[in-house]
């Protein structure tokens, strides 16, 4: 949906005014978590976002005008019936232009049990559908709160993959030992990612025509994560493999079986002071499809990283900076030797992106973000809202605005 701000066309403007005053009314309220009992919470967040692009498309038909398409309702609970046991659930609504339709979906639901929780350190097991411990922000990337603009690094956080990077079914064991000089943990899960939703089919796939069946096979992903006086410096370290394989539905299935494995190793480094935090990660993606045809299979190692400072000019007011860089093969970078072997044109094989942005906290729980994009590139551009032909152009900026409640 594009939204034009001209005189013609007053009704579609219409559509926003509903966003505009539910962020009015909600400045007379305060608002916090529900606690049923003294083990039982629960909590919420709904998310508007508009966006705007000079060419290409993002979330909906966002080219030269506005797209409303992207809105993010989630509610999750908690239930502490024992000391070392504790039952979480995460359910979602997620519009986000032809990729997501708004269908809700459980995002997490675990069951979490400590062996060992002691002064020092900790040991438990996580059950269910889990969050998967991928770089710093992906375990709480569904609540824009937690996020550092709206839209999270593209070389590491694909937006057109979320649901297969951000949570799995299958069982996590973790430990955590605490001392003076630090706390270190580690997250070790396996079971199987999320690729019943077309987000996942049509990255993974490469196409929109395939009709067969794309399952996941057993993957894994760990973290060793590192925290100093209390999390104001961070390191972290990111593993995974993580392998689906597609199934024909029959012998006209454009597609013939095959097998994509995707190995990234990510990382990362944080230091968050009073004012000014600085984030970097750094991503090697080795990538292997196999079994589709010598024109669908590759095995390339991309590579993927960026550099982030955000500073608290005043109490409610933040401002950010960033650059973001993704290539999909590092030994052709540039894209160059694809382009002459195939024709497809260099610059889909990599995005820079430079990114400014500023947050501004009405209350603890009303944030309203701005943020502008440069972008050189189309590597990450979600395919879905992009249809080809028209071929995505290389050159192109992206202004949005987002609004986000939560209790």
């Amino acid at each position: 949906m594009k939204v034009d701000f001209s005189i013609r066309n007053l009704p579609q403007i219409k559509t926003l005014l509903p966003l505009l005053g539910m962020c009015f009314a909600l400045l007379s309220f305060q608002v916090t978590a529900f606690e049923l009992f003294n083990s039982v919470q629960i909590h919420g967040f709904a998310t508007q976002g508009l966006f705007s692009t000079t060419r290409n498309n993002i979330f909906g038909d966002s080219s030269d005008g506005i797209s409303p398409d992207f809105t993010e309702l989630g509610i999750n609970g908690s239930w502490v019936p024992l000391p070392k046991l504790r039952l979480s659930m995460q359910i979602i609504s997620r519009r986000a232009g032809d990729a997501n339709d708004g269908t809700p979906m459980i995002d997490f639901g675990l069951l979490d049990y400590s062996f060992f929780d002691k002064e020092d350190y900790r040991i438990g097991v996580r059950l269910g559908r889990v969050r998967l411990p991928y770089g710093l922000y992906n375990d709480t990337r569904d609540v824009a709160f937690t996020r550092p603009s709206i839209l999270l690094p593209q070389s590491i956080y694909f937006e057109r993959t979320r649901d297969l990077t951000l949570s799995g079914d299958g069982g996590m064991i973790y430990g955590q030992y605490r001392h003076p000089w630090g706390t270190l943990t580690l997250e070790m899960i396996t079971g199987f990612p999320r690729t019943d939703n077309s987000e996942t089919r049509s990255a993974v796939l490469s196409t929109s025509d395939a009709n067969g069946n794309l399952q996941a096979d057993l993957s894994f992903i760990g973290r060793l994560n590192y925290e100093l006086d209390n999390g104001r410096i961070r390191f972290a370290i990111t593993g995974a493999r993580v392998q689906t394989h597609y199934t024909p539905l029959n012998s006209f299935d454009p597609l013939p079986r095959g097998t994509d494995v995707f190995s990234p190793v990510i990382f990362s480094a944080q230091y968050k002071g009073e004012k000014l935090s600085l984030t970097s990660e750094y991503s090697l993606r080795p990538i292997n499809k196999s079994g589709f045809g010598p024109f669908l299979d590759y095995n390339v190692v991309g590579e993927s990283y960026y550099f982030q400072a955000a500073y608290r000019i005043f109490e409610k007011w933040e401002i950010m900076a960033r650059y973001d860089a993704l290539y999909n093969d590092r030994d052709d970078p540039q894209g160059l030797e694809l382009q002459q072997k195939t024709g497809i044109p260099a610059y889909t094989q990599y995005a820079k992106d430079w990114t400014t942005g500023i947050r501004y906290d009405v209350t603890p729980w009303l944030m309203i973000r701005g943020e502008y994009h440069y972008i050189n590139g189309t590597a990450w551009l979600p395919t879905q809202d992009n249809p080809v032909p028209p071929l995505p152009s290389k050159y192109w900026e992206m202004f949005a605005l987002l609004v986000s409640f939560r209790f």
